[in-house]
């Protein structure tokens, strides 16, 4: 009979206590090691649910956040650790698809704007469309319009920007929420 303190290695590991510490007394030993147990299987997992490498990582580290914020929510006798963040990942993940469609026309505006050299071989419409697009983002606030150039424009991911520029990822996010939201009303509108 095997004692309790050894646990077989092909068992999964009983979450529950690092859980608690996380919740009763935000233990970050406890957290950092949920977190390099599931970080990158929530990547695998966003992956093949379509999210590309940034994506998954920005969703991994959301997930992973939300985890830290409201571990105290966490019911181990309603789940596995792990169902619940794969349900809070695969959550993110649709709102994110569903968001993306809303800003999708604005975006690809952008994109387009980005990727076309006015000066070598684009009509008179798409050198037209990309100054407007290039104004537009001029006239958003200073960081959000470094934000969406460096996303864009440079193709950087969330993560890149918010190590380069020293800013917590949530923030760029939300910069960048707010500006496509800015850009699509002027874009959907004709303005």
């Amino acid at each position: 009979m095997m004692s309790s303190a050894a646990q077989p290695t092909n068992e999964p590991k009983d979450w529950a206590q690092d859980m608690e510490a996380v919740a009763r007394l935000r233990d970050r030993d406890g957290f950092m090691r949920i977190y390099d147990h599931f970080m990158p299987r929530l990547c695998v997992y966003l992956r093949g649910l379509g999210a590309g490498e940034a994506n998954a990582e920005d969703l991994a580290q959301d997930c992973l956040l939300r985890l830290w914020q409201h571990a105290d929510r966490f019911d181990p006798a309603r789940s596995a650790l792990s169902t619940w963040l794969f349900r809070i990942a695969r959550n993110l993940y649709i709102d994110r698809i569903r968001r993306d469609r809303a800003w999708q026309h604005a975006q690809q505006v952008v994109e387009q704007a980005a990727a076309e050299d006015p000066q070598h071989g684009a009509s008179a419409e798409r050198f037209t469309d990309h100054a407007r697009m290039r104004q537009r983002i001029q006239e958003l606030p200073a960081i959000q319009a470094r934000l969406v150039r460096m996303s864009y424009f440079e193709a950087k991911s969330h993560g890149e920007i918010a190590q380069l520029l020293g800013m917590p990822l949530g923030t760029v996010k939300s910069h960048l929420r707010r500006a496509f939201l800015h850009l699509q009303s002027k874009v959907g509108g004709g303005a």
